[in-house]
């Protein structure tokens, strides 16, 4: 007997539930086509019917009502089979398949959107924007140099795969199960601080020979609902020069370092786009910029000049998702105002049409909790009417999300964008983009 022979006949085993609905079709079939026999007028069938139904008109009615019966068996016994197949391969959607094929019909048709960015803000973003489109494109900057990227980048020769990771696990079709297992991470051994995540896609570009090849790979075994870029290939840093005159170089120093930012550059340039991402942005349908951290995640992207002049020269509208609060050493003391025209030192404004301001007020609990890591709201400090001609888009966005301190060992709180509320107002803000 042949494998394809066998592997039919595992669907008659016992228990599978399958057999009698199959049966039930087969005799709905097997009626519905007498009925038809009947209703075409095949002598032969006609004058074994007419001992049931004498009359022209009795008939007729015989054959309509075998084609009913017949039919009506081929599409409960399909329900049900259906059913039985979704039981077994995907519980979950158990009663609400055609609710599930709809959902995929309409995000697979919905709008090509580019989000830039990196870490938790973009991811974020990511959540909420899956809920209205499967064509989303993150560009992800990968000049991370700390934590368990910043060893894998060193010890591997590999480009940084923290925010990659997050942003795909963030695009996963099944993100509460995937959250918990590749975002774990080692507490003993070598393998101590390094996540299951990064440690996957570093074994992904061993496997494959290439850092893009891995983050598609890992995109099929999370059936990411969109795709995940690198800004670029190549190893490049970051560079700071502080208003104190220190320069320094990668992004967990500039961080460390706390010092105002007078400028960010690049380790060397130019520093050539990947060609997916150049792609992705000539076919927007809107391009969002943050949230994210100032000059460590948005920013960076930009100094790639091929991405920043192709955003400058998209026809899509364009929206700036404001930070919720300052960061240290990065953006104390700024308002939007601060935030917009940081981000003019390194693309044109002017093509910017949208700021998306948070308007919910920062609970005083948590507001206090910032203030001691040196953090506060970011103050709503610019007008309708400005020299850019940013349209103001205000909205409450807040989440407050627990969080474990794992070496305190203790839960606090932090503030995110919440991700529905989030990809709610970007919706309102381009409303033509999701007609």
């Amino acid at each position: 007997m042949s494998v394809r022979v066998k592997s039919a006949m595992r669907w008659l085993h016992p228990g599978i539930g399958i057999k009698r609905w199959l049966a039930l079709v087969a005799a709905g079939l097997g009626v519905a086509i007498l009925g038809l026999f009947v209703l075409l007028g095949k002598d032969l069938v006609r004058e074994i019917y007419k001992v049931l139904a004498p009359s022209e008109l009795s008939t007729y009615l015989l054959a309509l009502g075998l084609l009913g019966v017949g039919v009506a068996a081929i599409v409960v016994g399909v329900h049900q089979i259906g059913r039985g197949i979704v039981r077994v391969i995907a519980a979950p959607a158990e009663g609400r398949v055609g609710q599930m094929l709809y959902e995929h019909y309409r995000l697979k048709r919905g709008p090509r959107i580019v989000a830039v960015g990196g870490g938790t803000g973009l991811s974020a973003l990511l959540r909420g924007l899956k809920g209205l489109t499967h064509n989303i494109t993150a560009v992800v900057t990968v000049m991370d140099d700390g934590g368990s990227s910043g060893r894998l980048r060193h010890e591997l020769q590999m480009l940084p795969p923290g925010d990659i990771r997050n942003c795909l696990i963030a695009l996963a079709e099944d993100e509460s199960r995937i959250s918990q297992l590749f975002n774990h991470r080692f507490e003993r051994g070598n393998l101590a601080g390094h996540s299951l995540g990064n440690l996957v896609i570093a074994g992904l570009q061993e496997m494959t020979g290439s850092f893009d090849k891995a983050i598609e790979e890992m995109s099929l075994l999370l059936k990411t609902r969109g795709q995940v870029l690198p800004a670029t290939l190549e190893h490049v840093e970051l560079v700071a020069e502080l208003d104190d005159g220190r320069v320094i170089c990668g992004e967990s120093r500039i961080v460390e370092a706390r010092g105002r930012i007078r400028q960010i550059k690049l380790s060397r340039d130019p520093v050539t786009a990947y060609p997916k991402v150049l792609d992705e942005i000539a076919q927007a349908e809107l391009i969002v910029l943050g949230p994210g951290s100032l000059y460590t995640s948005v920013i960076p992207n930009l100094l790639v000049t091929e991405i920043r002049r192709a955003i400058e020269r998209s026809p899509a509208p364009k929206i700036y998702v404001v930070n919720l609060m300052t960061q240290p050493g990065e953006t104390d003391g700024f308002g939007v105002r601060e935030h917009l025209r940081a981000l003019g030192e390194y693309i044109d404004l002017k093509s910017i049409d949208i700021a998306l301001v948070n308007s919910e007020p920062v609970p005083a609990e948590i507001e206090r909790l910032y203030a001691e890591a040196g953090a506060s709201p970011v103050k709503d400090n610019l007008s309708e009417q400005n020299e850019w001609g940013i349209a103001i888009v205000r909205a409450p966005l807040l989440e407050i999300v627990p969080l474990w301190r794992q070496h305190a060992g203790s839960v606090g709180k932090t503030l995110k964008h919440d991700p529905k509320r989030l990809a709610q107002a970007i919706r309102q803000c381009a409303p033509e983009v999701f007609r």
